[in-house]
């Protein structure tokens, strides 16, 4: 499951780039050049990160299970594969190995693992521990500071990207504020998150 955790780093790295870039920018242009979507961009990258990452370790963590590697607790036995895929398996025309990774994948792919209740929810398909109490733990934070802090971090990246980031209150193409302080720190928050979630894997 190393190699989840490998990818998120290389991500947050890219964030961290395009955060840079933007502050190189920033400082050699007028106030007049509005770069503001760079840092938007980096916030929607990050918590894009967190999600692929989410996807890698519970498809990782389910194929260990599957070989006997890690222990089973109690979702992964109720999660659903297709008739087709069970069919193949008890024909024995496939390797289940590659059946089940596809139907992992099929099953995921229209979920986003970006809030805190739905991140502990795929968790558990790999795992039985108390998901925000042991992360809480490792953070030094209560679980539900951390809870509130990411879904304010996810709503955000919502709004910029499917709402262009607009704040309706303050009238026509007016977007809400953004700064690389906020940015920054969001990636160094979900940063820490990750690293705690596979900490306690």
């Amino acid at each position: 499951m190393q190699s989840a955790l490998n990818q998120f780093q290389i991500s947050i790295r890219r964030v961290r780039d395009l955060i840079a870039i933007h502050n190189s920018i920033k400082a050699q242009s007028t106030p007049a050049l509005d770069i503001s979507d760079m840092l938007r961009a980096a916030l929607v990258l990050c918590v894009s990160a967190l999600d692929y990452y989410v996807h890698e370790v519970v498809r990782l963590g389910m194929l260990e299970i599957h070989r006997g590697t890690r222990s089973e607790p109690p979702a992964f036995s109720r999660f659903q594969i297709s008739l087709g895929s069970a069919r193949q398996a008890l024909n024995m025309s496939s390797n289940f190995d590659s059946l089940l990774e596809y139907e992992i994948r099929q099953r995921h792919s229209y979920k986003s693992f970006q809030h805190p209740d739905s991140i502990a929810d795929a968790i558990r398909l790999i795992s039985e521990q108390k998901l925000w109490r042991e992360v809480g733990n490792l953070m030094r934070q209560p679980a539900k500071d951390i809870k509130q802090q990411l879904s304010i971090i996810v709503e955000r990246r919502h709004k910029i990207a499917h709402e262009a980031d607009i704040d309706p209150t303050l009238g026509l193409g007016n977007r809400w504020r953004i700064d690389e302080v906020l940015v920054n720190d969001a990636v160094d928050f979900l940063e820490q998150v990750v690293e705690s979630i596979h900490a306690v894997l």
